[in-house]
């Protein structure tokens, strides 16, 4: 009798910086949802149709992140981890289960142990038209049994820190923007890729406009193959 082959790792790619990663053991990791984004696949553009989640994970409180972090989290039930302030702000709309915490700290939520890390970027959002500060922008570390140690950096310039998260953490995996602009484009992704350590860059925040012209063709050409793979998804594809 054949034997069925073994739960994998899963990562599918809803556009933008908006992912559902799935943990061999069943768990659902939704991150930054704007599921409106333009690169979205209709079919999957409600919260309703990525069912079951288990954990929702916010980066920051750019409406490109945030947008759909409300009802993402009513639909499925699916606590949300959030850096402080976006936490605060969060509960202060009345949402509950959000598990607020800080760069540096660690918790565990859903069966996966989730470290919080530096970014360098902003996080705000408008509200009643003004501007509202949320802290600062944040990035994660999420490790699970019989799952590869992954990094989020979340929106970001390359900083120095980036060789201390791959010494301390050791991550295999890395979520990186590569777009331009507003984070990282190819060629300092290439570097964080390197400094981290990893050997599979998934990229992310690129080719949702026409002003993010980074691509994973780009970061190819900078990294070796042999050591570092680029794992480019289409809009609704899942890898695994």
């Amino acid at each position: 009798m054949a034997r069925m082959p073994a739960p994998r790792l899963s990562i599918t790619w809803l556009g933008h910086a908006t992912f559902v990663i799935g943990l061999p053991n069943g768990t659902r990791i939704l991150l930054d949802p704007w599921l409106g984004n333009p690169k979205c696949p209709p079919a999957l553009s409600k919260p309703d149709a990525l069912k079951p989640i288990d954990l929702i994970l916010v980066t920051h409180g750019h409406s490109d992140h945030l947008t759909d972090v409300v009802s993402s989290h009513r639909a499925t039930g699916a606590p949300i981890v959030a850096p402080y302030e976006l936490a605060l702000y969060l509960k202060g709309q009345g949402v509950q289960g959000v598990l607020e915490m800080n760069i540096g700290g660690t918790q565990d939520a859903a069966g996966v142990r989730i470290t919080m890390t530096q970014s360098t970027h902003s996080s705000s959002t408008m509200a009643d038209g003004h501007l509202v500060y949320l802290g600062p922008s944040a990035g994660y570390i999420l490790r699970a049994p019989d799952v590869p140690t992954i990094y989020i950096s979340g929106d970001t310039g390359l900083f120095g820190d980036m060789k201390m998260i791959g010494e301390l953490y050791r991550p295999q995996i890395a979520f990186l923007p590569i777009g331009d602009l507003y984070t990282m484009g190819p060629d300092t992704a290439a570097i964080a890729a390197q400094w981290l350590n990893v050997r599979q860059v998934v990229p992310m925040h690129w080719g949702t406009f026409g002003a993010l012209t980074g691509t994973p063709a780009a970061l190819k050409a900078l990294l070796d193959p042999h050591n570092i793979e680029v794992l480019e998804i289409a809009p609704g594809e899942t890898a695994r």
